[in-house]
Formats: C-alpha cells, sequence, structure tokens
C-alpha cells in the first residue's frame, strides 16, 4: 500500500498533545501520549481510549495500577514535550519539578494544564507493540481557554502548532526518538496477545 495515499486522513486522526500520567507502589511518571479518542457517546458515562507503548514506564505503571490521567498540554506548556517525551521515566523523575496532585484512579494529576480526565481502566486490547487501555472517567475538568473565544488563544496544544515553535534541534531529537520507536513497533505490533486483559487491582 503506498502509505502516501492516507497520510493527510492519517494526520487528523491524532489528538491534542497530552502527558499521560500513572503511578504504582510510589513510582509516578508522565509521557506524550501516542493518541486519545474518545470512546462514548453516553455523556453521563465518559470514556475514552488511549494507546501506549509497551517499552515505556507508563505503560506497565497503568497496567499494574488499572489507572491512568489524561493531562492535556496547553500553548504555553512546550517545555513538557521535551520533559515527558524525551527522556525515560526509569532514568528520572520526570515530576519532580511540576507540580500534581493525585487524582481518584491514584495517577498524577498537573495543576497546570489545558484540562485533565482521572481514569480507570475498564479493558485493554494487546496491540503487539502497544495496548489500548480503555478508560471510565472519574474526574475531570477544562481549565484553560477553550480557544473559541475572541482575544484568547491559550488553548490546547497541537503537535502542528508545536513543530513551528520548538528549536530545530528538540525536533531532530524528537524525530530520531520517533524513528527508533518505529523500528520497534515494526518487528513487534504482529506480535498480539489474544488472552482476555483482567483488572490487576
Amino acid at each position: 500500500m503506498d502509505y502516501s495515499r492516507i497520510a493527510p486522513m492519517m494526520t487528523h486522526l491524532w489528538a491534542p498533545m497530552a502527558a499521560v500520567t500513572s503511578a504504582w507502589q510510589g513510582k509516578y511518571n508522565a509521557q506524550i501520549a501516542v493518541a486519545i479518542s474518545a470512546a462514548s457517546i453516553v455523556p453521563g458515562k465518559p470514556r475514552v481510549a488511549i494507546k501506549i507503548q509497551k517499552r515505556n514506564l507508563t505503560h506497565d505503571l497503568i497496567y499494574k495500577s488499572d489507572g491512568f490521567a489524561i493531562n492535556f498540554l496547553s500553548t504555553d506548556q512546550l517545555d513538557l514535550i521535551s520533559a515527558f517525551g524525551l527522556v525515560s521515566g526509569r532514568d528520572t523523575e520526570k515530576l519532580s519539578h511540576v507540580p500534581y496532585r493525585l487524582g481518584p484512579s491514584g495517577s498524577p494529576v498537573l495543576k497546570s494544564c489545558w484540562g485533565y480526565m482521572d481514569c480507570r481502566v475498564v479493558n485493554a486490547l494487546d496491540g503487539g507493540d502497544l495496548t489500548c487501555f480503555l478508560g471510565d472517567v472519574l474526574e475531570g475538568d477544562t481549565l484553560g481557554e477553550t480557544g473559541d473565544q475572541p482575544g484568547h488563544d491559550k488553548g490546547p496544544l497541537w503537535w502542528r502548532d508545536a513543530q513551528r515553535q520548538l528549536p530545530p534541534e528538540l525536533i531532530d531529537e524528537w524525530n530520531q526518538k520517533i524513528a527508533q520507536e518505529r523500528e520497534f513497533s515494526a518487528e513487534s505490533m504482529d506480535n498480539i496477545d489474544f488472552t482476555p486483559w483482567t483488572s490487576r487491582s
């Protein structure tokens, strides 16, 4: 298949940039999300789905704790892309200089972000290289501007906008990291475990 034929559509499937956080036995971590989507049309029962690569520490924390929080970054939080997306939580405490509180799931909720949703995992789907976690939203709030008020531009941060503002050397580092992730995914995405998911908590 010629990927270029569907590339314009694929670019529209990515969500705003978000830090997915989780915690397990005193270990806290955050990472820039691969993909997020709404998973319910019932307002009283909101659900979301996130896709997290298995090599990431956050994946292990979510898998063991059954909880995660999605913290949508605002347009003035470009610095968190590097802090959460280019280093491993196995090597550093990513949240040591970022104010947060613990949500109902036990996951860190950033005190400064565009908005958040704290979630409890209700099911998971193995994708070989990643896991798709389905979560019930336990708590959430929109903290920043919605982006549609005249004179306000502090809305959610999108990758297409971040790329225009980040320094070229950081973009290069990001692209190198993505190239490594693609190599891992290409080798492992067909190794799907069809064992039904069960709650760990």
